[in-house]
């Protein structure tokens, strides 16, 4: 008997539920914060079942490009890449719902973020075989101040309080320095943030951290945008930032875990690939001048305890 994609249940449907409402809110404040452009939604549909809804936000005065997405896909057989880490879920059949955003700003003095909120469950001959919530946002500037590398990290520390405090937070800050490392440049992709995987230990618990992260996104990003949304730049900044979202498509392409995913579970391309800038840049063997703002960044682009240093 062909195995059937898991059932709805009451817990699911929360989630769900919830982030639908989080990828609305998000929306809203980012067309009010760009104050010109709006977003697009394209609803699709999964052959193999489910679908979702992808905006874009695009030309905008604040947002070159700014892309939302929410997807509720099941299915009946796992990726290899996921099937290979986790071999007790062979012949599951799963369900994952979740919302990911990646925000491309036009002026290179604001920076480029990403934020995902996920649940996944799985399920074989009927019982639950494993379920969990992941997560996390993290900030990729280009000319980095460090008011708001504080800011960020502050905002994140702080919704760990109630979930574990400090160690939650120092755990999932690691876990996305870790994560979000390009390994053949020897860099990570910004100042990092939180990322959390595999939590499922409570249910009721771990679900209200994901809508912690989820909430507590906004509170991290719109303050940085406000402050550097008119910050004048020249041809030089522009330059320079189309060249570093050139390590934005590296990774994205080379070591993303939901790219993977996505693509190899037959997603859709269009909504998967939504994170990519709308323009970037490549260049053999570039290397900022010495002591200038471009080479400044190359100390940002490591594991720091921000909170300490900065705060």
């Amino acid at each position: 008997m062909t195995a059937k994609p898991p059932a709805s249940t009451p817990e699911f449907e929360r989630v769900r539920d919830y982030l639908t409402g989080l990828q609305d809110r998000i929306c809203n404040a980012i067309e009010t914060a760009d104050g010109g452009a709006r977003f697009i939604e394209d609803r699709w549909k999964r052959e193999e079942g489910g679908g979702g809804r992808t905006r874009i936000l695009r030309d905008g005065t604040v947002f070159e490009q700014a892309g939302i997405g929410f997807s509720d896909v099941s299915g009946t057989k796992l990726p290899p890449s996921a099937s290979a880490a986790r071999p007790e879920l062979a012949g599951a059949s799963w369900r994952a719902v979740g919302v990911s955003l990646v925000f491309h700003p036009r002026n290179p003095f604001l920076p480029t973020t990403h934020a995902n909120v996920r649940h996944f469950r799985a399920e074989r001959d009927g019982e639950t075989v494993a379920w969990w919530f992941g997560g996390g946002f993290d900030l990729t500037p280009f000319y980095p101040f460090d008011e708001d590398v504080l800011h960020w990290h502050r905002t994140a520390r702080d919704l760990c309080e109630p979930f574990g405090g400090d160690a939650r937070y120092v755990a999932h800050k690691r876990w996305c320095d870790d994560y979000f490392l390009l390994k053949h440049r020897g860099e990570t992709r910004g100042v990092g943030g939180l990322f959390f995987d595999d939590l499922h230990t409570d249910f009721d618990r771990d679900f209200a951290y994901l809508r912690a992260v989820g909430d507590g996104f906004l509170d991290a990003y719109l303050p940085i945008v406000d402050r550097r949304r008119d910050t004048p730049y020249s041809e030089r900044e522009r330059q320079f930032q189309l060249y570093r979202r050139g390590r934005y498509v590296e990774f994205n392409l080379v070591f993303d875990r939901g790219t993977l995913f996505g693509l190899q579970s037959g997603g859709r391309t269009e909504s998967i690939l939504m994170s990519l800038p709308p323009l970037v840049r490549w260049e053999y063997g570039f290397a900022p001048e010495a002591d200038s703002e471009e080479a400044r960044l190359a100390d940002y682009l490591r594991p720091r305890d921000w909170i300490a240093e900065l705060g």
